[in-house]
């Protein structure tokens, strides 16, 4: 089966957004072994839309759509499909409900252009939007594949996933069962990577292994074809072994896990209290583990000392820690963490210093990084960054190795008790 994507939206040829539907329909295809052919997008207009149905049937078994299903009058695309194949468009009460009950829930008046969005290709199988109001749809036309989805993201890849995957593979008669396993790596770029796990690449059949470069993490995606779960997990698993043993010590977390997702975790299974002085980051540290869910049971709070005068009045670090090593050290950063500890009262501290940039600070060159790591009753710990970046993704990969680097200290911890 040959599959073109058409995503629907003046937006997106405008480089208002990025088309990252594309994106993850095409890897979600490849793990079932569809093979995609051709991306397009598409405007809001009919016309232009209408010809590119045209030509997609010539060259593509399997159309699939995101965008422009919903209430406005830009929102074309069931429309215009309706017209190229011929088929009536028809209320789905399911849909309808769902739309209406959704503005009772929200205490909001529905104005009559909502009930565009329960509007379905007659004869299509539904597939139902539990992120949104606007259902997709699935449908078969002279041998060909049709599928609609929203264009919003959050409401697109969930549906894809639970609705659209199980239909296609019913489609296309296949019987396997696909499991994938996301392996998160920070700390090792993606060429780094590659290198070291370079044989199990070559050699790779069923499960396949592939690398990919996020700006947050390197991962490597297995992914397995079988017969049940049990059987893709047992060919995965020894594979998974390999590469945690080659590269194990970069591996911070699987499949949705983020790196303050991942640090979070960590300290609320272990009950440990967390605090943190900032001074490059400004507060983003705290800002990332303060997006997690239940964090307020472990992070204690934090301090945002940007200046020298700050660090010794607020958290009553010496001077003479600073005049003699400089902010910009191994020595104010353990002073950081370890008085933020005691401030907060706090089993962990953790503290930022460095030259964000462009300009050196502090007599050391832009990208110098600290990062001290206090625990209670021990010394702290430090790491140093050489950065080469802007100002701003400087604090940003700052933030993002303090989070590594606290994962993998406080997994030590865990060994240790």
């Amino acid at each position: 089966m040959k599959a073109e994507i058409i995503a629907v939206g003046s937006e997106l040829l405008l480089g208002q957004i990025t088309n990252t539907n594309a994106k993850f329909i095409s890897s979600r295809l490849a793990e079932v072994g569809i093979d995609v052919y051709y991306h397009t997008v598409v405007g809001d207009n009919p016309a232009r839309l209408e010809d590119a149905v045209k030509v997609a049937q010539q060259r593509a078994d399997l159309l699939i759509f995101s965008g422009g299903l919903g209430p406005t009058k830009d929102d074309m695309t069931k429309e215009s499909i309706a017209k190229c194949l011929g088929a009536a468009l028809v209320s789905d009460n399911e849909a309808l409900r769902y739309i209406e009950s959704y503005f009772m829930r929200s205490g909001r008046a529905m104005t009559e252009n909502n009930k565009k969005q329960a509007l379905v290709l007659e004869g299509s199988i539904v597939l139902p939007n539990k992120n949104g109001m606007a259902p997709g749809m699935a449908l078969t036309k002279e041998g060909r594949q049709y599928i609609l989805l929203p264009g919003p993201p959050h409401e697109m890849e969930p549906m894809f996933e639970q609705e659209a995957i199980p239909y296609l593979l019913g489609a296309t008669g296949k019987k396997e069962v696909i499991l994938s396993r996301v392996l998160k790596f920070y700390g090792i770029g993606e060429a780094e990577l590659e290198f070291r796990v370079q044989k199990i690449l070559e050699k790779q059949t069923n499960p396949t292994v592939a690398p990919l470069a996020t700006p947050d993490a390197v991962t490597l995606r297995l992914t397995a074809k079988a017969r049940s779960q049990e059987q893709a997990e047992q060919l995965i698993a020894p594979v998974e072994a390999q590469i945690r043993q080659l590269v194990g010590e970069f591996i911070y977390g699987i499949d949705e896990d983020t790196l303050p997702s991942k640090a979070a975790e960590i300290l609320k299974r272990n009950g440990w209290t967390i605090s943190a002085a900032e001074s490059l980051t400004a507060g983003m540290f705290m800002a990332e583990l303060g997006g997690e869910s239940g964090i307020s049971s472990t992070l204690q709070g934090g301090t945002v000392v940007y200046n020298e005068k700050m660090k010794v009045e607020l958290l009553g670090i010496h001077p003479e820690v600073l005049s003699a090593h400089g902010i910009v050290s191994s020595e104010c950063a353990a002073a950081l963490a370890e008085s933020v500890r005691k401030k907060y009262n706090s089993d962990i501290g953790v503290g930022l210093t460095g030259a964000a940039g462009p300009d050196p600070h502090d007599g050391q060159p832009a990208g110098t990084v600290w990062i001290g790591i206090a625990f209670k009753n021990e010394a702290a710990v430090t790491f140093k960054l050489l950065l080469s970046g802007s100002r701003n993704a400087n604090r940003i990969r700052a933030t993002r190795f303090a989070l590594y680097y606290l994962i993998q200290y406080l997994k030590e911890k865990e060994g240790q008790n």
